[in-house]
């Protein structure tokens, strides 16, 4: 959503690379553009303005004037400040001593609040909480059909004792605050220790939406009150969320659409405009596409710095701690790097959701767009298919596979032979690299143009304009002296290194003995690496 806000930033801060020294101008110029980037972005203007002001005020003063890198120091200005329009510091649910926890949601129509009920659900299950919806939109067609197929998915029980409306002509006969009520009571005596409540929504604010969510909160007490906003509706978003905030007085934001491709910009002003702070973000449509908000990540990503944590806290969650354990050990034994190793690691990143988002994590990220845009995520189930299409022979030796081999293996995944010619391209690069890692040489940079290593071997990534390695020239061949006898003495030693060279390799004395007495055993190889002697 904030890759125009990014490039516009990103431009900016490039003017300043370099400069030993910034004068008003430069800091002017840059604040001006910061300015318009933030326009642009559908930022509200008195936001920008109190951003804007902060911002000079610090890059003029000391901080960067006594800066060794005046442009560094202002890219860490405007990285501070936009943590502080973001709300600051991580907020998460304050829960109940005595549960359960009430929390409760709110917002208009279309915001996505009962299908981000479901996400927050599976979010608290897995944290060990025992959650339990209550469907109490009873006014928009389906909408308790709807929480009661999010509640299924998510593994969580509903309290829906009215069916709601099926149809926008039918008018609403339940009562909500008595519903929410119900299901409170329901909570308390199975021993559910956080419910979650669902309230309608209008296509605008008005009096009665409002005096309807004031009347559930007070019935039951909630200790949270979520406001869901639409982070595409522009402008929209600061009245709305001023609105609420004086409606129902809520006491968290949650952004949703935040894989959308509009500016968004607004979205990122309630915090500031409401002094609430954004807790939560919906991220796509599926279940798992729900993080918690941390105002100084996502400054992070909009400055095209990256967001490691986040990237590292889903491969905690989702990485197999007995695969990781096991490819440990095949380094450590310095084992060969098999197919079957290369798609359990596959399989490993799929567990971890959207390639596309996790690859925008990476710092750097708004410079490879192009090439995540093109990413096919199809391709990994096509690299299943391939390598499920081998023998377990062909997977441990895939030196192996031959034309006649790789033509059985494309028509057993019914894909194109050079599919599986690409594919064990990839391979052979990402075997290299893991040899050198379990050497010791470090991580390699692999083809690919995205600046991350190892791309190259990832399918659904294309070649890209990565850097080639650049060959060493070949060295220059030695003048010959103008004089007769010295040159004749030259030639007379070349011609004797090249002889006791040859003499050398033949005897086997490089290894410190003769080629007939050189054995395997005696040379205490790590284990794995005797093939290479045959």
């Amino acid at each position: 959503m904030f890759n125009s806000l990014s490039d516009r930033l990103s431009a900016t801060f490039k003017n300043l690379r370099g400069k030993g020294r910034l004068s008003e101008a430069d800091i002017d110029g840059t604040a001006r553009e910061i300015r318009r980037a933030l326009l642009d972005a559908d930022v509200a203007v008195p936001v920008v303005r109190e951003f804007i002001a902060k911002v000079k005020a610090r890059a003029l003063g000391s901080e960067v004037a006594q800066a060794l890198n005046p442009g560094q120091q202002v890219v860490k200005i405007v990285n501070e400040e936009l943590v502080g329009i973001l709300g600051g510091q991580t907020r998460e649910l304050a829960f109940a001593k005595n549960p359960p926890t009430v929390i409760m949601l709110a917002g208009l129509q279309g915001a996505g609040k009962t299908t981000l009920a479901g996400k927050l659900a599976h979010h608290l299950k897995n944290q060990g909480h025992t959650p339990m919806l209550i469907a109490c939109d009873l006014q928009r067609p389906n909408a308790v059909t709807q929480l009661q197929v999010g509640g299924k998915r998510a593994g969580v029980p509903v309290y829906a004792p009215h069916p709601g409306v099926s149809s926008e002509f039918e008018a609403a006969t339940g009562d909500p605050v008595q519903v929410a009520t119900d299901g409170l009571a329901e909570a308390r005596s199975k021993l559910h220790d956080v419910i979650i409540i669902d309230t309608a929504g209008r296509l605008g604010v008005d009096a009665e939406l409002m005096r309807q969510a004031a009347d559930i909160k007070a019935a039951v007490g909630a200790h949270e009150t979520l406001f869901v906003i639409d982070a595409m509706i522009g402008q929209d978003a600061v009245t709305t969320a001023q609105a609420f905030n004086e409606g129902v007085d809520f006491t968290g934001v949650v952004l949703t659409k935040l894989d959308g491709d509009a500016r968004g910009g607004a979205a990122l002003s309630v915090a500031s405009v409401t002094g609430k702070p954004v807790m939560y973000a919906s991220t796509g449509e599926g279940l798992k596409d729900f993080e918690v908000f941390h105002p100084d990540r996502m400054a992070r990503r909009i400055l095209d710095m990256g967001d490691i944590l986040s990237l590292v806290e889903q491969a905690e969650a989702n990485w197999d701690r007995g695969e990781a354990e096991k490819m440990a050990k095949k380094f450590a034994d310095q084992e060969d790097f098999t197919l079957d190793d290369f798609l359990g690691q596959m399989q490993q990143l799929k567990k971890m959701g959207s390639m596309k988002k996790l690859l925008g994590m990476m710092p750097g990220a708004q410079g490879m767009r192009q090439q995540l845009e093109q990413f096919d995520e199809s391709s990994i189930g096509r690299v299943e298919a391939i390598i499920y299409s081998m023998t377990p022979y062909e997977r441990n030796v895939p030196k192996v596979i031959n034309g006649s081999r790789r033509a059985r293996i494309a028509k057993g995944s019914g894909v194109h032979v050079s599919e599986v010619n690409q594919l064990l391209e990839r391979f052979t690069q990402a075997q290299k690299m893991m040899k050198k890692m379990a050497g010791g040489g470090g991580m390699p940079q692999m083809p690919g143009g995205v600046g991350m290593p190892g791309m190259g071997g990832m399918p659904g990534m294309g070649a890209g304009g990565g850097a080639s390695k650049k060959r060493k020239p070949a060295p220059k061949p030695k003048k010959k002296s103008g004089n007769p006898a010295k040159a004749a003495q030259e030639a007379r030693e070349a011609e004797l290194k090249r002889t006791q060279g040859a003499a050398k390799r033949m005897d086997g004395s490089s290894f410190g003995a003769g080629s007939k007495d050189l054995k395997p055993e005696d040379l205490n190889l790590p284990k794995g690496f005797e093939k290479y002697l045959r």
